[in-house]
Order: C-alpha cells, then structure tokens, then sequence
C-alpha cells in the first residue's frame, strides 16, 4: 500500500507531464531553438534537484532522482547541442 506522500508526489509527477506536454505543444517551430538554449539554465538547476533526490532515503526516490538526473543530462547537452548548431548558422564564412 502506498503512503498517502508517495501519493501525492506521484499525482504532481503525473500532473507535471501533462502540463509540459501541454505547454511544449503550443510552442512554434521558429521559436523552439531560442527556447531550448534558454532551457538549459532550467535543466541545470533539474540536475542539482535530481542529485539532491538521490541522496533520499528509500528506493523509490532514489530510482526516480536518478531518472530525473539521466533525463535532464540529456537535455543538457541536447540543449547546448542545438545551441551551438543554432550559432554556427551565424558565423560568416
């Protein structure tokens, strides 16, 4: 049976991702690259929290803290990824 906590860190896990998809959505292709190198800022301080869930007593913070942290590297360097090729466009030749 689940505590009446993990009930409720589930339901704001479960709220969180339709909200985001909600939001990602609604965002035009011209303004995703701008967005995403902004992001980065945003996914930095999700390793810090993920790091911090971690180091939490019992096993089901620690799995998702680290699936928030493998989730948010990815975003990290996918952002700094975009970011770059998106600056590289500019560069004169």
């Amino acid at each position: 049976m689940l505590d009446p906590g993990t009930i409720n860190l589930l339901t704001i896990f479960i709220l969180a991702i339709f909200v985001g998809n909600e939001v990602i959505s609604k965002v035009p292709p011209t303004l995703h690259t701008p967005l995403m190198s902004g992001s980065n800022a945003i996914s930095g301080i999700a390793v810090v929290g993920a790091i911090l869930a971690i180091q939490t007593e019992g096993t089901l913070g620690t799995y998702l803290g680290l699936a928030a942290l493998i989730f948010a590297t990815i975003n990290v360097v996918g952002g700094f990824l975009v970011t770059d090729r998106m600056l590289r466009m500019f560069k004169k030749k």
